[in-house]
């Protein structure tokens, strides 16, 4: 038998973060379905389409962003993530342990860094 797909982890299993090695646990309060580590928020690149395991790639994948899904209906966040091997960009829902620094660094980080100059003396 020469099956060279890789076992489906069981979502309550448990993993080690691809970034900074913390035993993640696969269970927690607001999720069902653990997809990244709760300290540096970085995930996996293993789904082409949400839930599938279908990816080669299994890059690592970096947190880039927060997306507020259904503003108007009280905000779920969402982290962004951009693969660091293939450029892939993919949403997944924060989950209840997420480190609430590690969270508000992420939001924060267009005004720290802002893409453009904000003291233009021309505005």
């Amino acid at each position: 038998m020469s099956n060279n797909r890789r076992q489906r982890r069981h979502e309550s299993d448990g993993f080690t973060c691809v970034n900074c090695r913390c035993q993640v646990s696969g269970e927690s309060w607001g999720t069902r379905h653990r997809n990244h580590c709760p300290v540096c928020l970085f995930s996996r690149h293993v789904d082409e389409t949400p839930g599938d395991r279908a990816s080669v790639c299994r890059g690592p994948m970096a947190p880039i962003g927060i997306e507020v899904r259904e503003p108007e209906k009280g905000g779920e966040w969402a982290l962004l993530h951009r693969c660091v091997r293939c450029g892939a960009i993919k949403a997944n829902r924060i989950a209840g342990d997420d480190s609430e620094r590690a969270l508000l660094a992420l939001a924060l980080r267009p005004l720290a860094r802002p893409a453009f100059p904000l003291d233009d003396p021309r505005t």
